[in-house]
């Protein structure tokens, strides 16, 4: 066996040990093992050599490992509120959250082992105690099931959403078209448009959050916009107002879902640099960009 074989084992060891309460060991003589001993391979031909080192019986063998998931669970909600006191912000609150909401967190958010994620969800908490109906319990079903792949899609596509506070959502900005005049009808006019793998966002982590239902599947164009009258997106700590150079300007983007908005809400991420500048040169022909 080699040593990174080995690590492995005595890593799987001590995880079994840690969720089961009792250390699993491997038998001198499997062969003359009784059924009690609950030790069959997958056909149920072949002895497994590892069984449990101890004499109690199966039963206290459970009970066991479901004091242990208790203690558990006791744990990781006691970090999660320990964590939202931490951070909860001097405000005054705009009420009390619902209690059926309240006892939907709890039960969730008790198996949330994970630091970076009871961060997570300890915001969730500030955020529903500063004011409630911030976070919808679907919202709070979806952060549940999000897999660590998922989750880094959602915090690469954070760091590109400008609100916009007329829509009171959040979405990415592809780029725009110009609408072709009443004499130029087969030609759509200027287009720029902006791919987004350039800034970190792939198509696949595009997809991914198509299909948790954090954006919507299909870009979205926004009205004609009109010479001179500027649109203002706020992104973090920044904010950018496009004014048209002309009329008949289409601005194109992916929208984030009422679940995505309130889940972006927990991403607190700069614009993505690269980002910026691409969307500075795909819009500086036919716009005017001004940051403050």
């Amino acid at each position: 066996m080699t040593v990174k074989n080995a690590q492995a084992k005595a890593s799987l060891a001590s995880l079994i040990e840690e969720k089961l309460g009792f250390t699993m060991i491997k038998s001198r003589d499997f062969g003359a093992r009784s059924a009690s001993d609950n030790s069959y391979s997958a056909q149920g031909t072949m002895p497994i050599s590892y069984s449990v080192r101890s004499d109690d019986s199966i039963l206290k063998r459970a009970l066991k490992r479901q004091q242990l998931n208790k203690i558990q669970r006791q744990h990781n909600i006691e970090q999660i509120t320990a964590i939202a006191l931490s951070v909860c912000p001097d405000v005054t609150s705009q009420g009390r959250p619902d209690p059926d909401w309240l006892e939907h967190f709890i039960v969730l958010a008790e198996d949330i082992a994970n630091q970076n994620m009871q961060k997570l969800w300890a915001k969730i908490l500030v955020g529903e105690t500063v004011s409630p109906g911030t976070f919808s319990i679907k919202s709070l079903q979806t952060l549940k099931q999000m897999t660590q792949r998922e989750a880094s899609a959602l915090q690469k596509c954070a760091a590109l959403c400008g609100y916009l506070e007329k829509e009171d959502s959040y979405l990415i900005l592809l780029g725009y078209y110009k609408k072709p005049s009443f004499f130029d009808l087969l030609r759509k006019g200027n287009k720029e448009s902006i791919n987004l793998g350039n800034a970190g966002l792939s198509f696949p982590n595009i997809l991914t959050l198509m299909d948790i239902n954090l954006l919507y599947r299909k870009e979205i164009e926004s009205a004609s916009l009109k010479q001179g009258q500027p649109i203002q997106f706020s992104f973090h700590s920044k904010k950018l107002t496009l004014t048209p150079k002309s009329n008949e300007l289409v601005l194109s983007y992916y929208k984030l879902t009422q679940t995505g908005d309130e889940l972006k809400k927990l991403v607190s991420s700069p614009i993505n640099k690269k980002y910026k500048h691409l969307l500075e040169q795909a819009l500086m022909e036919e716009f005017e960009c001004q940051w403050s």
